[in-house]
């Protein structure tokens, strides 16, 4: 698949791809010590991938998901259950349900349609990787040191990143000087994969414990949080990665700017705020244990959600592929995607 490019700005390796009738994904629970690429060729196993985080970040489980339902299409598989399993498993990111949305609306058009819009959903969203990205990078200033959480770059989309896709645009531009990524647990996305993603491309990075992040904003070393969503209420509000909403709190208290990368398919204006999202509720073990080996007492409970919700009161700014949305609210919100 050929898949648009900016000089200076494309990744260096890629996390999803297409070839001869099968999904290939990069298997994101080995990273960063093996890089391995695993097949898929039925919507019940990329189900599974997005279920394991084989696959992970919104705009990439969108993706795949599209991917698997043209691989029951292929297969001449019942769509309609392709639907289904692809929907149940992951409930919060939004893009999941657009991008079926738009397989669906396709579904009588023939399975080289569907493979077609698959493929160009995955496009489309390295395009607006890209626009986004520009967006983003303008208003960093020079010089700028950021904070980011969790894993928002290639690993996490068609290509370029959202977060990260800003942070590589503002390095390209030479607008970035350097990166602390929290190490986001009980996954570890940012310590296993972002820090491992910017060392690819060669942008400066060090990882910071996610409870070291307050006393580096006491130093006054860092000038913006930029994250990225999974969804984006009518209001600003923004579902993301757990622990999202503590580093908000934080940047405001210690003048940091916060802002939220997002393609305009992560927001959802049914929902009038951030109340209204489902949060995932994952298993307690990954929390109790690191890499299977337990880590807290025998029977000892954990909560596990892996999302929270930040107000829109306290980001700065979201960057689409549309523009910005500076002081998100009802009526900037609405202004935007009516573009």
């Amino acid at each position: 698949m050929s898949v648009p490019s900016v000089a200076g700005h494309r990744a260096s390796f890629h996390a999803i791809e297409w070839h001869h009738h099968s999904l290939h994904l990069l298997d994101q629970r080995l990273l960063p010590h093996q890089q391995q690429m695993l097949h898929y060729r039925s919507a019940a196993e990329v189900a599974d991938a997005i279920r394991d985080m084989v696959v992970r970040g919104a705009p990439a489980i969108g993706i795949a998901a599209a991917y698997g339902y043209a691989l029951d299409a292929l297969a001449g598989r019942d769509l309609h259950q392709a639907f289904r399993v692809l929907a149940e498993s992951r409930p919060t990111a939004v893009n999941l349900f657009w991008a079926l949305e738009r397989m669906a609306a396709l579904s009588h058009a023939g399975t080289e349609a569907l493979v077609a819009e698959a493929r160009r959903i995955h496009e489309e969203d390295i395009i607006a990787n890209l626009a986004m990205g520009q967006f983003g990078a303008s208003v960093l200033g020079e010089k700028a040191v950021i904070y980011t959480h969790c894993n928002t770059g290639a690993l996490a989309t068609g290509g370029h990143g959202t977060a990260l896709g800003i942070i590589r645009s503002g390095y390209a531009d030479g607008k970035v000087q350097e990166v602390f990524a929290g190490e986001t647990r009980p996954w570890l996305q940012g310590a296993r994969l972002t820090a491992w993603e910017l060392l690819q491309d060669k942008i400066p990075v060090s990882l910071v414990c996610d409870g070291a992040a307050a006393q580096l904003f006491r130093t006054g070393k860092v000038d913006w949080v930029i994250v990225g969503a999974d969804r984006i209420t009518a209001n600003g509000d923004v579902a993301n990665k757990i622990g999202t909403y503590s580093l908000a709190v934080l940047a405001k208290h210690h003048g940091v700017k916060v802002m939220v990368a997002a393609p305009t398919s992560t927001f959802d204006p049914t929902l009038d705020s951030g109340a209204a999202i489902p949060i995932e509720q994952r298993p307690a073990e990954e929390v109790t244990s690191l890499f299977g080996q337990p880590i807290a007492p025998a029977g000892c409970p954990a909560i596990n959600p892996s999302f929270d919700v930040t107000p829109a009161e306290l980001i700065d700014v979201i960057a689409t592929e549309k523009g910005l949305i500076m002081n998100p609210d009802h009526d900037s919100v609405a202004l935007l995607l009516a573009r």
